[in-house]
């Protein structure tokens, strides 16, 4: 099983990435959204945790910034109908760290916020994942999402007026962080969109 790959960047796109090691073996690799904002510029050194996905016509290569990212890509793979184009789609459009969250909160409407996600599949979604998800913790280590209602809706804002979901979620924290938890989701955008602009 190939868990981790790194090496140099030969090639980025929203997503995937080709990487090259130090063994001249170049691996082509299937991104989330959250791991393209995060990646060096290409000719510079990256590395990401992996999954390997084996199927009758081929197999896949998946890329994680986190090991957290990769643990919540296997388990969403657990779930009834979810195949790992779905699942990746769900790391990008809601985060690892929410995904885990509104599953284990029963969250349906988050989730149907996912592309290709109506009510019945994120129902099934929870059925199948809500009690499977309490051994995965949020990896905090590389400063994870802010967390909150008002924090997604000021999340969702930002990247709606053209910011990428890694500044966003930068400029809702540093807000946060000044702020606290007592600010409104109006005045949590403003607020960030004042930190994102200072940037």
């Amino acid at each position: 099983m190939i868990v981790h790959v790194a090496g140099r960047l030969i090639a980025k796109d929203l997503d995937r990435v080709e990487i090259l090691t130090k063994g001249g073996v170049g691996y082509e690799l299937f991104i989330p959204l959250s791991v393209y904002e995060s990646l060096p510029k290409v000719g510079e050194d990256a590395a990401l945790h992996t999954y390997l996905a084996v199927k009758e016509d081929g197999w896949q290569l998946f890329g994680f910034s986190t090991a957290f990212e990769r643990r919540v890509f296997q388990r969403v793979l657990g779930a009834k109908g979810v195949g790992p184009a779905l699942a990746l789609g769900m790391l990008s459009t809601l985060s690892a760290e929410r995904v885990a969250r509104a599953i284990r909160e029963r969250d349906v409407v988050t989730l149907q916020s996912v592309p290709r996600v109506g009510k019945k599949k994120a129902e099934q979604i929870i059925l199948d994942l809500a009690d499977k998800l309490d051994d995965v913790q949020v990896d905090t280590s590389g400063g994870a999402r802010p967390d909150g209602a008002s924090a997604d809706d000021a999340i969702r804002a930002l990247v709606s007026l053209g910011y990428t979901t890694h500044d966003a979620e930068r400029a809702v924290k540093a807000a946060l962080d000044v702020g606290g938890a007592k600010l409104s989701a109006t005045e949590l955008i403003r607020a960030s969109l004042a930190k994102v602009g200072a940037r």
